[in-house]
């Protein structure tokens, strides 16, 4: 079978499972939830045989090693780069304040208004 089928039973399948919800729409909340879920989880098993959802299958295990080699910082090291972000946070709030109050005190001075 052709990926192009099998991707368009795949969508079908995801459209049953809609279709599904709003069919079962006098049954309990948990019975439609599962006619979308069921509708879902076959067309993503369709969808997986695919060249493109093998490409994507192998992706995220790609992914899932990369992220494991990943080196997190220790807490130490989270607090002191914290910080320093709010301390230079704080830095450029005052400094930009004091601009502002500066370049707002000349045009009132050029302006000749009284302060």
């Amino acid at each position: 079978m052709s990926d192009k089928i099998k991707l368009l039973v795949a969508f079908l399948l995801v459209v049953a499972g809609i279709g599904g919800y709003y069919y079962l729409h006098d049954s309990a909340s948990v019975l439609r939830l599962l006619s979308v879920l069921v509708g879902l989880l076959m067309a993503a098993a369709v969808a997986s045989k695919t060249v493109s959802g093998l490409r994507f299958i192998a992706f995220g295990r790609d992914s899932v090693a990369e992220a494991k080699r990943v080196v997190w910082p220790s807490r130490k090291e989270t607090l002191q780069t914290t910080g320093v972000v709010i301390l230079f946070a704080i830095t450029m709030a005052l400094f930009l304040w004091l601009v502002d109050a500066s370049l707002m005190s000349l045009v009132n001075r050029l302006m000749g208004r009284a302060e």
